[in-house]
C-alpha cells in the first residue's frame, strides 16, 4: 500500500488500465473518501476505496492496482460494506 499522506484533495483516481474512477475528496482513516459527484447512482453520498489499492501516488494522480472495472467493485458505503453487496 502506498503511503495515504501523500493524497491530497481533488486528485484524480485513475485505474490501472487508465481509466478514470473518480476524485478524492479527502482521506479518512486508511480509506479514500471520493467526492459525491463521482458516486453514480448513488451521488447523494460518498463512497471510499481500500488505500490497499493504491499502487503509487504520482503527480495529482493515485493510481490503483485494479482496473477501472474491477476498483468499481470494490467501493465501499461509508460503514465499510462492500457497495456490489447492497446490490
Amino acid at each position: 500500500m502506498a503511503d495515504l499522506s501523500q493524497v491530497r484533495e481533488h486528485m484524480d483516481i485513475i485505474g490501472a488500465d487508465g481509466v478514470h474512477i473518480g476524485t478524492v475528496d479527502k482521506v479518512e482513516g486508511d480509506r479514500i473518501k471520493m467526492t459525491k459527484a463521482d458516486s453514480g447512482s448513488h451521488g447523494s453520498h460518498h463512497h471510499y476505496l481500500s488505500g490497499g489499492l493504491v499502487a503509487e501516488i504520482e503527480g495529482d494522480q493515485v493510481r490503483l492496482s485494479a482496473t477501472g472495472a474491477a476498483a468499481l467493485l470494490f467501493e465501499e458505503e461509508k460503514d465499510g460494506e462492500a457497495i456490489a453487496d447492497r446490490n
